[in-house]
């Protein structure tokens, strides 16, 4: 398994057990609603981070079929949309 994809799984098995413990939390109709509040944020960063991961990743994939292209041409535009996907995820 490539670095990438071991990032991607642990990042996605945190999230689920932070997601089972929102769920267990409000199941058990626990009365402090801070911690499942904490849980949800840290779910949601972490949802985050995968997105951004899985898109590094396809990104480095797809950079081998456009030969006719330079690597600097690529990667400054690698660059970019990875900038754009950062930002709209701030808001």
């Amino acid at each position: 398994m490539n670095e990438d994809k071991q990032k991607i799984i642990i990042a996605l098995r945190k999230a689920k057990t932070s997601i089972e413990k929102i769920i267990s939390r409000i199941d058990n109709e626990e009365s402090e609603c801070f911690p499942a509040l904490q849980q949800t944020l840290s779910a949601i960063g972490l949802l985050r981070s995968v997105n951004i991961l899985m898109l590094e990743s396809h990104m480095k994939r797809e950079m081998g079929k456009y030969k006719g292209a330079s690597t600097k041409q690529m990667q400054t535009l690698q660059e970019e949309i990875l900038k754009i996907v950062k930002t709209s995820q701030n808001k």
